[in-house]
């Protein structure tokens, strides 16, 4: 059997089309999976290997997209570091963010046990997937679980409190840094020792601080995360959110693949990022919203910098939206597969 088309496009080997997964497949608009959800609160879905295993393979045949993602969130890790933490209809809630302790560090007790039920679902994708689909796994890399940390939901995006502490606090940081990289490295082994064959780091909020101050407090710890995922024989994916030109400063220590959001063009991030550095993504998701005769045309401008970039996998410059048409996420899918890349 074939190597999976993503697998081979990581490791360098030229195929006929870029390959096309999605960020936030698992749900969101998939309608069995909104069905599904009204019996399982999300806590409840994670939780369950055989209800999460369903969830994560739901878009390989419902979109028919090439590779399954995990279906888990980036909170469980300060979820195992002992902060308790709820999944409301509202967002994930801490009971008391860290930002509001007088001392953050004390009652921070990493416990890598509290995740074993997720190497439970990967044990249960492994089992039940279809042949040739490859499994993603992932985390959320330190700052953004740092924001949610230090502020809980707060308001959301900007996470006024939780940027006031980094700067007031960087000792402090630095030690929250070091305490969420050592845990995550272990859950990211612990993955790839239950199956999972390519591994994303998840920056949502990388563009809130600038780049100088995300260089010297983060990046170092996406160094280590990558070199450790690395070690194992798997390729990494590092998605930094809103880094702006700061994708010029990521090296090949930081990334196998760059996924890149939809601020910056394709073509662009091809001059400003390391050659050796393949890229993921950057379409629009707002775009699914939009005329399918829109959508036709903004897609096929996409062709030309496919034809010539073998190290490109077709993605969003986001995840899903909740609302999108179910019908224009297939038609993207489908879309890819069915067009002449011209390779």
């Amino acid at each position: 059997m074939a190597e999976p088309i993503l697998l081979q496009t990581l490791r360098g080997k030229p195929t006929l089309r870029p390959p096309v997964w999605f960020m936030r497949q698992a749900g969101r608009v998939l309608p069995n999976y909104l069905k599904l959800k009204e019996n399982y609160t999300f806590w409840q879905m994670m939780q369950q290997p055989k209800v999460a295993a369903e969830v994560t393979l739901m878009p390989v045949y419902d979109l028919g997209v090439d590779a399954a993602i995990l279906f888990s969130d980036i909170l469980v890790i300060p979820y195992a570091m002992g902060m308790g933490l709820d999944f409301t209809d509202d967002g994930p809630v801490f009971d008391k963010p860290l930002a509001q302790r007088s001392n953050p560090l004390v009652g921070l007790n990493p416990d890598p046990s509290k995740l074993n039920y997720i190497y439970d679902v990967v044990d249960e994708i492994i089992k039940t997937r279809p042949a040739n689909t490859p499994l993603i796994g992932f985390c959320g890399a330190p700052l953004t679980v740092l924001l949610f940390m230090l502020q809980g939901l707060g308001r959301k995006g900007d996470f006024p409190d939780a940027v006031k502490f980094i700067y007031q606090n960087p000792e402090t940081t630095q030690k929250l840094v070091d305490a969420i990289t050592k845990l995550s490295v272990v859950y990211a082994k612990e993955q790839i020792r239950h199956g999972v064959e390519v591994f994303q780091l998840f920056d949502t909020h990388a563009g809130l601080l600038p780049f100088d101050l995300y260089k010297k407090l983060f990046l170092p710890a996406t160094v280590k995360m990558a070199a450790a995922v690395r070690k194992e024989n798997i390729p990494f994916i590092f998605f930094p959110k809103g880094l702006g030109t700061g994708i010029a400063e990521i090296t090949p220590d930081h990334a196998d693949f760059l996924s890149i959001d939809w601020q910056t063009s394709l073509p662009t991030a091809r001059k400003l990022v390391h050659p050796e550095i393949g890229l993921q993504g950057n379409i629009d998701p707002r775009l699914l919203f939009a005329p399918r005769e829109e959508m036709e045309k903004t897609l096929e401008s996409y062709i030309e910098f496919g034809s010539k970039n073998q190290n490109w996998i077709f993605n969003l410059g986001h995840g899903f939206i909740p609302g999108l048409p179910y019908e224009n996420a297939r038609f993207l899918a489908d879309w890819v597969k069915n067009t002449d890349w011209k390779r």
